[in-house]
This record gives structure tokens, C-alpha cells and sequence, in this order.
């Protein structure tokens, strides 16, 4: 028996005890350290997700750990290896697999949406969802691996290149992460954010935040731009007014990136796109080059994952920090550590 935290139904968490066995064929058992909450989780805390979530459903899917027991046929990790794991499990017969682009999968299983996650003190997955960390890497940083991963895929969906103007709406983890991918591709960036305190954070990243309520942010970009416009905006939001903002600021053939779930339709002005001859690309997850660079950009620094952690807490106090998350603006990424890292290594 191991320890999971589970949804059970609209805003409702519990900490519950849940069969495990040893892992089968091509199976590793894992020892997570420490799994990240973030925006997808939410959603599902929300009851958002219910048509697609089986309850009870362990979540969690940001994470880092320690093999713990590697199954029959698996060559090369061993008990002690520090991992994180790229949460994909896909059908590799469907019309996207058979294009490459797996990690859209039709039939796409995200482990810890659509299969148990990795917020428990044992967790199985598949051994080639293993990525591997170094070993200099502290597995609280390594938590952050994963949204890095989203944020990578993101840039090169979007095309940022170097010298390019680029407005981030919405400030949040990802948000952020997106700002610093880009900022290292040589990108010009700008982060719109309500949030005073997320939009410090930023500052002190630095980069440049704008409040939305206190500036014109499509002003401002015209002033900044010498009233070209940016040439790239992604959507971190998730909300209505977002999605304006960053249509509005872009420049004639500019392109605005999707990066955050909208439970619902949105309007979004179609003229402005045939106006201006804007392209708009969603970005959904990740493929394994994306997971290698994110894990070089967190172990080199140019991510610095410390400072994104807000809290740490353990197994038995993520209910609330569900609640937390939800409350206020004035957090980034909480972690929930699931148990003893070290215990991997012992085992």
C-alpha cells in the first residue's frame, strides 16, 4: 500500500492508501520527491475535467523522484537513478502518431489526468516515460523540469527568433518559464500580469512587467515596438481579457501562441487576424528533445527553478494547498513532497 492523493469530486481532495504491485514488464517503480500543482490540476480540482477524469484519480504529473524496483526487460536505470518522467503514453497506430507527432496522440494517455499521477509515495509508470537528471540537479528544482518542458515546446511552436519583440499575457508559472525560454533564445520580452506579486518576481528575474490595470498595455507596445507591433504573443491567461490584450498587440503578421486551457469558447476578433494577416498555433504539450533541453536550461541556471518555488508541502497537506493556489495570486509553484527522496537511493 502506498499513500496517494486523490480527487474524488468537485473540490474535494483526500489522502488515501492505494494498492501497489511490483512493476511488470518494461515497468519502473518510482519514489516521487516532490510533484508540482499546477494549472491543469486545478482544472481538474474544479470539476472541470469530469467528462475525461475517472474518480477516484490520483494527480500530479510535474515531478521528480528516484527508481525505486525496475521490472522484467528493463536495461539501463537501476534503483537510486534520479528521474523525471514525460507523462505521455500514447497509441503509436493513430493518424497523429503515424505523422510524428505522438505526443498529440488521438487516443493520448496524460498520466495524471487520464491515469494515476504522481502525487503518492510509489508510483509505476512505463520505463520509456523515464527522463534522466543529473545528479548535481537537487530534485526540488528538478519538479520544474516538466512546465520547463511545456514552455520549450511553446517557444518553438511559436518561432521566436532572436531580436524579436514578444508581449507573455499572464504571468504564472508557465507564463514565466515562457518569458526565460524565450529570453534565452534572444527574444525582447514583456510579461502582462495582474498579480503584484508575480509581476515582482518577474521583475526580479529580469525581466519587464506591466499591470494591465494600471497601463495601456497596446500603447505601451506600440511606443516600445516604434508602432510595428510585437511580432509574437502568447496567451498564458486563460481568460477572455487575455486573449484581447494579446491579439491586440501584435503587429502585421504577427503570431499569437495558445498556451492556456479555456473551459469555454472565447471571442476573439477574426478581423484583426485577416486585418493584419496574423497566424494563430496552439501548443499543447511536449515531444523528449523538448524534456532534454528543459532539464539542460533548469541544471545550467538559465531556469532558475528556486525561485519559482513558492512553498513546499507534504502529502498530507496538499488538500489545502489546492486551496492556496486558488486564493491568491501571491504564490507561483507549490510542491508537495511525497516522502523521503533518499529512500529511493536506500532501496
Amino acid at each position: 500500500m502506498t499513500l496517494a492523493v486523490r480527487y474524488t469530486s468537485a473540490r474535494t481532495l483526500d489522502i488515501a492508501p492505494i494498492e501497489t504491485s511490483a512493476p511488470g514488464p518494461g515497468e519502473v517503480e518510482l519514489a516521487p520527491a516532490y510533484v508540482g500543482i499546477c494549472g491543469t490540476d486545478l482544472h481538474i480540482f474544479h470539476g472541470d475535467m469530469d467528462a475525461r477524469v475517472s474518480t477516484p484519480a490520483v494527480l500530479g504529473h510535474e515531478m521528480s523522484g528516484r527508481v525505486v524496483r525496475v521490472g522484467p526487460d528493463v536495461e539501463g536505470w537501476r534503483p537510486g537513478d534520479a528521474v523525471t518522467v514525460m507523462p505521455l503514453r500514447w497509441d503509436d497506430s493513430c493518424p497523429a502518431c503515424r505523422s510524428g507527432h505522438q505526443h498529440i496522440c488521438q487516443h493520448l494517455d496524460f498520466i495524471g489526468i487520464d491515469s494515476p499521477g504522481a502525487m503518492q509515495q510509489r508510483w509505476t509508470v512505463p520505463a520509456a516515460t523515464l527522463v534522466r537528471l543529473p545528479g548535481s540537479l537537487p530534485l526540488d528544482r528538478a519538479a520544474l523540469v516538466e512546465p520547463t518542458a511545456v514552455a520549450v515546446h511553446d517557444v518553438g511552436r511559436a518561432g521566436v527568433r532572436d531580436g524579436e519583440k514578444m508581449v507573455v499575457v499572464g504571468g504564472g508559472p508557465v507564463g514565466v518559464l515562457i518569458a526565460l525560454v524565450a529570453r534565452a533564445t534572444g527574444a525582447d520580452v514583456r510579461v502582462v500580469e495582474l498579480s503584484a506579486h508575480r509581476r515582482l518576481l518577474a521583475e526580479e528575474l529580469g525581466l519587464i512587467a506591466w499591470d494591465p490595470t494600471d497601463v495601456d498595455v497596446p500603447d505601451l507596445v506600440r511606443h516600445w515596438t516604434g508602432d510595428a507591433g510585437a511580432d509574437v504573443a502568447f496567451e498564458v491567461s486563460g481568460a477572455a481579457g487575455g486573449v484581447d490584450t494579446a491579439v491586440e498587440v501584435l503587429g502585421v503578421r504577427g503570431r499569437l501562441c495558445l498556451v492556456a486551457i479555456h473551459p469555454k469558447p472565447r471571442e476573439i476578433n477574426l478581423h484583426r487576424f485577416f486585418w493584419r494577416e496574423l497566424t494563430l498555433v496552439g501548443a499543447r504539450l511536449y515531444d523528449r528533445s523538448d524534456f532534454e533541453q528543459a532539464v539542460s536550461l533548469v541544471a545550467d541556471g538559465t531556469v532558475p527553478a528556486e525561485r519559482l518555488i513558492s512553498k513546499v508541502v507534504s502529502l498530507a497537506e496538499a488538500p489545502s494547498a489546492f486551496e492556496a493556489l486558488e486564493a491568491t495570486g501571491d504564490v507561483m509553484k507549490i510542491l508537495v513532497e511525497c516522502g523521503d527522496e533518499q529512500q529511493g537511493a536506500r532501496a
